[in-house]
């Protein structure tokens, strides 16, 4: 039984470790004792009595440049197993047409790059609350001691691949960290399904939850119950599209091409892969629909502002937390008006706004949020958000039912905040900004040697990293430019203008944005218009730039002026 690695193109130039060559000498017989053709391996001695290893020799290693070699350990009785051995890296790159060993379909073959430590998982389900098994199953690879998900891709909905006849999918991909083997990471991930229910009907077929090992380690690995690189991950778009999300650049090793470049030759070939395009997909509430960016055919969310502060900029002391009544009249409004995502705030971010208590905070949005509540099937389809910085806050408002929470720090104002939301589960608009509502606007903030679009991508890309390591889903996320928070005038214009370069930019591409333009200052500076409830006319401008721009969420406060101008700028931009 013969293994044999495979050459890493490009390796470094660098000499090998080998055994010496007094412990070397021709391997002219395989462990059973039939005669095997000539072959570049050599046959060391082991320290374990009748156990023979093979190797190619020192000038085989140096010519044909193999980055780590697989030994094959024979016991005189039959029994095979497999154990990596790294011996080192050599200089030259392969030739492209040298010939393989020949070697039986069930022999375990390995060959690992160093510069690889992730293993990479498509996640999948198309049966019942598919977003809640793709979750589930997540959390249960981070409750495993030997497993933890570093990051994951957005979720896309695609239609089925070789069964057609059967429910759309949710498909995703995540990064995990694991020291299992490969087989006993599979048999780890196959029991991980069993115990989310998954019963197997046909190849291909419909499933609960599915999770595939795509990459492992950089490795190769071929038996009779796993193959990695994946058979046919190469030749799915609902594979590769949400791989390159986790490994947006460099080869797939060991593969030789990137993710991009194998999505490229899919569509290149014109590969029947779907009968429709795949966008990435956000959830915002159980009975709401979910935020696909970048569908030219979605209509553009209005979040509409229920602010249950005295102090708030515009509309502050409108609702009171102690008056339920008017709290649900106010709700019912704002659904009638348009919104389908009604935000709850309870400390003003207003620029040097005096600060309050979590407990205070709290004991303005939980009633409101109650009061949503109360309403049943009146708000059917519409999400509750509530606009705080503090863990505290957001996990009392999860708790009573809240389904978004929207902070303007994006977790740089209490440190527990990203580690909250990841335990919570629940999907996260993370805001730019820098310093605090008290030193936003001081000059040292307002400061872009780099370009305020460039900059902002960039420092969101930051905390996005910084989201999915503390373990919130990058399906959950959504983003906001922070228009009026830590810009200046010209600067806030620039976002406008160019928002979908933003959007666009490689760093943060692919993700949902939210635009909160509604009454801010720089409005009231243009127009001339010093009262912040009579800014109207000149939000309905940046609500058209935003969308004009692929926002996917409108922040505003004139629900029923702002719900007609974004069905206007839907027809024109959308539809």
């Amino acid at each position: 039984m013969w293994v044999r690695s495979l050459p890493v193109a490009g390796a470094p130039r660098r000499t090998a470790h080998l055994p010496t060559q007094s412990a070397l000498r021709p391997a002219q017989r395989t462990g059973n004792g039939h005669l095997h053709r000539r072959s570049p391996f050599t046959q060391t001695k082991c320290h374990r009595r009748g156990v023979s290893a093979y190797v190619h020799p020192p000038d085989t290693l140096l010519r044909r440049g193999a980055a780590l070699h697989t030994q094959n350990l024979k016991r005189a009785s039959g029994n095979t197993w497999r154990q990596t051995d790294i011996l080192g890296q050599a200089s030259a790159q392969v030739a492209q047409n040298e010939s393989e060993l020949d070697r039986p379909s069930e022999t375990p073959h390995c060959t690992t790059s160093p510069t690889n430590d992730s293993v990479y998982v498509a996640l999948g389900s198309n049966v019942g609350d598919r977003l809640e098994a793709i979750e589930a199953a997540c959390r249960a690879i981070d409750e495993d001691q030997d497993m933890r998900v570093l990051r994951t891709s957005a979720l896309y909905e695609t239609e089925p691949m070789y069964v057609e006849d059967q429910e759309r999918f949710l498909n995703g991909v995540c990064e995990i960290q694991t020291e299992l083997p490969p087989l006993r990471l599979l048999d780890r991930l196959q029991a991980l399904e069993k115990g989310l229910g998954r019963v197997k009907t046909i190849d291909k077929g419909p499933r609960s939850i599915d999770l595939d090992i795509l990459l492992y380690k950089g490795q190769e690995y071929h038996d009779e119950r796993l193959t990695i690189p994946h058979a046919l991950m190469t030749e799915r778009e609902f594979v590769m599209r949400p791989l390159r999300n986790v490994h947006p650049s460099g080869s797939l090793t060991p593969l030789k091409r990137s993710a991009t470049e194998y999505l490229a030759g899919l569509n290149v070939l014109n590969k029947p892969i779907t009968t429709s395009p795949m966008y990435s997909y956000t959830p915002t509430a159980p009975s709401s629909d979910a935020l696909i960016p970048m569908n030219p055919k979605q209509k553009t969310r209005v979040m509409s502002i229920l602010n249950t502060t005295p102090d708030s900029f515009s509309d502050g002391g409108v609702n009171s937390p102690h008056d339920l009544a008017s709290l649900k009249k106010s709700i019912r409004q704002h659904i009638q008006d348009g919104a389908t995502i009604i935000d709850i705030g309870g400390q003003s971010s207003r620029p040097n706004a005096p600060d309050v208590t979590a407990e205070e905070e709290i004991a303005r949005v939980v009633p409101a949020i109650e009061a949503f509540k109360s309403l049943g099937p009146e708000t059917e389809g519409v999400a509750i958000s509530v606009d705080t910085y503090r863990a505290a806050v957001a996990e009392a408002a999860v708790k009573a039912g809240a389904h978004i929470i929207n902070d303007i720090s994006f977790g740089l104002l209490d440190q527990d905040m990203l580690p909250t939301v990841a335990r919570l589960g629940c999907t996260y608009i993370g805001m730019h900004m820098r310093g605090t509502p008290a030193t936003m606007q001081d000059k040292e903030n307002t400061e872009y040697p780099d370009g305020v679009i460039e900059t902002v991508a960039r420092e969101l890309a930051a905390r996005v990293e910084a989201a999915q390591a503390a373990g919130i889903r990058r399906w959950r996320l959504i983003l906001d430019p922070g228009v009026g928070f830590a810009k200046t005038q010209e600067q806030n214009l620039e976002l406008l203008r160019r928002l979908q370069d933003l959007i666009l930019h490689s760093e943060i591409r692919n993700f949902p944005w939210m635009v909160g333009s509604s009454r801010k200052g720089f409005i009231g500076q243009i127009t001339g218009v010093r009262e912040a409830r009579e800014r109207s006319w000149g939000t309905a401008a940046t609500v058209t730039a935003a969308i004009a721009g692929r926002a996917d969420v409108v922040r505003v406060h004139d629900v029923a002026e702002m719900s007609k101008v974004v069905k206007m700028s839907d027809a024109l931009y959308r539809v």
